[in-house]
């Protein structure tokens, strides 16, 4: 005769701990802390480039303009009909230094200054 022996097995609900789950959920808000971090990085990079980007833009339009002209222009205006500019920057204005009297206004040399409220606000070229 045989004698057989069974194993009586205890049911046990198999699961994670709150101390795990907690590590997981604080371990979750670290990395995405550090996402959100590292896109805000990027998106202010990417702001500052294509402000630098429109400045030069202009500045080469208006160098163009000088060659072409003799002088500076206060109005992009007068780049874009003279085809050097594809549209008016809504992202900066251009003040002329030393202007000439009489209209349109002339200088001997431009600055460019970020229009206030907007990505390029404070910057100056």
């Amino acid at each position: 005769m045989e004698n057989h022996i069974e194993a009586v097995e205890t049911k046990q609900d198999k699961g994670f701990t709150l101390v795990e789950l907690l590590i997981v959920i604080v371990i979750l808000g670290i990395l995405a802390t550090v996402t959100v971090f590292a896109v805000t990085g990027i998106t202010n990079k990417g702001k500052t480039s294509a402000c630098q980007s429109d400045a030069k833009t202009i500045q080469t339009a208006e160098e163009a303009y000088s060659a072409n002209n003799g002088v500076y222009t206060a109005a992009q205006s007068d780049l874009v009909n003279a085809g050097l500019l594809h549209a008016v920057s809504s992202k900066f204005t251009v003040a002329l230094v030393a202007a000439t009297a009489g209209p349109p206004a002339t200088a001997a040399s431009y600055s460019l200054t970020g229009v206030a409220g907007g990505d390029c606000a404070g910057m100056t070229f």
